[in-house]
């Protein structure tokens, strides 16, 4: 067990996984499989596992999507990271033939392939044409293909080893905003779920479900909401599909009072199918949900983050939800 950042816990996964797998590869453009930890040995994959594991491809994200589908075809374990700005270049490919090859086949083409798809748009400094806040309901809407958005370096390692030893293809969304988030990892293999939610906090009083990028201001806006006599239960998706939808009713059963917060654009956010999900299944709730608004972000930073969802967004909406 030690103190780890995001994506060290991430690429800790796919080194053993590679070191286990000898065909297993992974293929990127621009942004090197390397990363730094205080105490740990640097891990760098490309040095490791050489040129024909570890491919630097062209500038091309459906060449990418193409390739990490063939392998998954051709039976060989593959994870792409595709960089913010190149992430919906790759949709036509995971959509009209990642989402549907392993149905098609009657299940027999295993498709244990990843895509880790950066959110770095999510964060300040980027113009809108730059901003890549909707991809999480995107890629979510594919049948046949699980969508996770792991918020904690913990869920970041255990997750991307479930998702690499699945059958199935997952896209892996990672939000740029958590690259530096460091907490206490197991050095040891582990998998963490990709169907169900995790339950950060307990209380009666409202749930808060966020996922990804926007579950610490989500953790925030609880702390200071508990501080203040309300008990809140906090909810981290974690899983976009599967969604569980079982944690997410039992615990507004409970409470009788919803509030969602995304990232992402307001209309048909995560949020929205989590509201549909409960609402369909719990009588006399009360629900709201936090976003950011149907505009493509400012290059200015001030007013980036004035828009985007932040901890005293949250804590106004749930103020006006339970009282």
């Amino acid at each position: 067990m030690a103190r780890k950042s995001f994506m060290y816990s991430v690429l800790e996964a796919v080194q053993y996984e590679m070191r286990q797998d000898k065909s297993m590869v992974w293929i990127f453009e621009l942004t090197p499989p390397v990363s730094s930890n205080p105490g740990k040995p640097v891990i760098n994959l490309e040095k490791e596992f050489g040129r024909n594991r570890v491919v630097n491809t062209g500038i091309d994200e459906m060449w990418m999507a193409a390739a990490t589908l063939g392998c998954g075809l051709a039976g060989t374990k593959a994870v792409a990271y595709i960089p913010y700005q190149g992430n919906c270049m790759c949709f036509q490919i995971i959509q009209n033939h990642v989402g549907k090859l392993r149905t098609m086949t009657g299940g027999v083409a295993s498709m244990p392939i990843v895509y880790i798809l950066e959110m770095t748009g999510q964060t300040p400094g980027f113009a809108g044409q730059h901003s890549d806040y909707e991809i999480d309901t995107y890629y979510a809407h594919i049948p046949g293909v699980k969508t996770v958005v792991p918020s904690t370096p913990a869920d970041a390692k255990g997750m991307m080893v479930s998702a690499i030893r699945d059958p199935n293809p997952v896209v892996y969304l990672y939000a740029g905003g958590l690259r530096e988030l460091v907490e206490e990892v197991p050095d040891d293999q582990y998998t963490v779920p990709l169907d169900k939610a995790a339950v950060r906090t307990t209380g009666s009083d409202i749930t808060i479900v966020g996922s990804g990028g926007g579950m610490p201001e989500v953790l925030a806006a609880t702390e200071q909401l508990q501080k203040q006599g309300m008990k809140v239960e906090a909810i981290d998706l974690r899983c976009l599909k599967p969604m569980d939808t079982e944690t997410l009713v039992k615990s507004v059963q409970k409470t009788k009072r919803l509030l969602t917060v995304d990232q992402s654009y307001y209309t048909l956010c995560p949020g929205a199918e989590v509201i549909a999900r409960v609402a369909e299944n719990v009588d006399g709730a009360r629900y709201k949900r936090v976003a950011f608004p149907d505009a493509a972000p400012p290059a200015a930073p001030e007013m980036f983050l004035w828009m985007r969802p932040n901890a005293d967004h949250i804590v106004n909406a749930a103020k006006k939800l339970v009282g």
